[in-house]
This record gives structure tokens, C-alpha cells and sequence, in this order.
């Protein structure tokens, strides 16, 4: 499973979103905190909502979470080099499938030992890390540092949280949900993990 720390978030997020919606809508301080970010949310104005950002590092996720996640594009990404980090030894994620069929699980493993090897032949047969890495597999564990504003994240938390959404990257995002929700609760208010799987409530 994918370890995810929270490395940086903007300091007071809700008290700048809720300022920068008075400017929005020229009103003075009323009400409880954060009501007006909810309603703003309801409204369906989310341009404040990019006022603030959130950095975490996600590790222990495999290359072909990752090949999803930087799909999206309003985003900031460093991720582990296999051009310049010699993998030999890789750690690898396995599919729950995979992990509950002992004859699929033994092949998985011989293969991952295989790469493993071939990858350190490689090495020692001269070719250079960024032609070695050609051989390995979508499973190679890595590690990313993501970048994004409220706004952007409550969108990536919609669509990779969503039934539909592959097994990995939605365990990701409901991690980065519930600390979302801890630190900036009513930006994230109106979202909640039922089953393994993120829904948008209709508070």
C-alpha cells in the first residue's frame, strides 16, 4: 500500500480562500468559519479554492500509478529518476488479483526475480541505467512529489476516487482525502469514503 506524507500545505488555506471570496463577492466577515466556503463550493465557484495547495509525497506506489496520476496536467511532479537511480533490487507492487492466486502470484514473482536479474546483468555488461531501465516493470515501485491547489485536488480526488477508478490510485487518493479533510475540512466537506471508494455527498 502507498505511504503518503504531507510535506507542505499554504498556512491558514481556509482563512485566504474565505478573504479572497469576500473580495469575490464584496461582503464583510459573517457567519461561522468556513460557511463561507461551503457555500461558495455549492455555488460552484471554486476559483478561490486555488488560493491554497497542498505538496505530499506519495512512496511505495507502482510506475503505472504513477503513468496516471501525471496525467493531470495543473499539477507540479518530481519523481524518482530510473535514468539516475540504479534499480537493482527493485521492490515491486503486487496486485491484490494477483496476491489472492497462488499459481498467478509464483508466476508474478518468478518474472519480478527474472528483471531483477536481467537488470543487474545488464548493468554489469556495461549498458548505462537509462538503457537498463527499459526492462523494468510497470510494477516498479517509486516514489513522487505532487503539487497542486485545492481546486485541482478536489477534481483528481473525484475522478481517481470514483468506483471506476483503478484499485491503486484510488487507495491514494482516499489517503489524501482524509488528511485533506483534517487540515481544510470545509473545502473538502462535501466528499466521504464509503467502501473503499469516494463519494460527493449533496450537504
Amino acid at each position: 500500500m502507498a505511504d503518503i506524507t504531507l510535506l507542505s500545505i499554504t498556512p491558514n488555506a481556509e482563512e485566504l480562500i474565505e478573504q479572497a471570496g469576500r473580495v469575490s463577492h464584496a461582503s464583510e466577515p459573517k457567519g461561522q468559519p468556513g460557511e463561507l466556503i461551503r457555500k461558495l463550493i455549492k455555488w460552484g465557484h471554486l476559483s478561490v479554492l486555488e488560493h491554497a495547495s497542498a505538496t505530499f509525497l506519495i512512496k511505495n506506489i507502482s510506475r503505472a500509478a504513477t503513468h496516471q496520476l501525471v496525467r493531470h496536467r495543473l499539477c507540479s511532479y518530481t519523481q524518482r529518476s530510473q535514468r539516475y537511480v540504479k534499480e537493482a533490487g527493485f521492490t515491486y507492487i503486487v496486485p491484490p488479483s494477483i496476491e489472492g492466486n497462488e499459481e498467478a502470484r509464483l508466476l508474478y514473482e518468478e518474472t519480478m526475480r527474472y528483471l531483477q536479474k536481467l537488470y543487474s546483468v545488464l548493468l554489469t555488461l556495461g549498458i548505462p541505467k537509462e538503457d537498463a531501465r527499459f526492462v523494468l516493470p510497470n510494477a516498479c515501485a517509486s516514489q513522487i512529489v505532487v503539487t497542486a491547489n485545492f481546486r485541482q485536488w478536489r477534481h483528481m480526488i473525484e475522478l481517481r476516487g470514483a468506483a471506476s477508478a483503478q484499485w491503486e490510485i484510488r487507495q491514494v487518493f482516499i489517503d489524501i482525502l482524509k488528511i485533506l479533510k483534517e487540515r481544510a475540512p470545509n473545502c473538502f466537506f462535501d466528499f466521504e469514503v464509503k467502501d473503499d471508494v469516494i463519494i460527493k455527498t449533496r450537504r
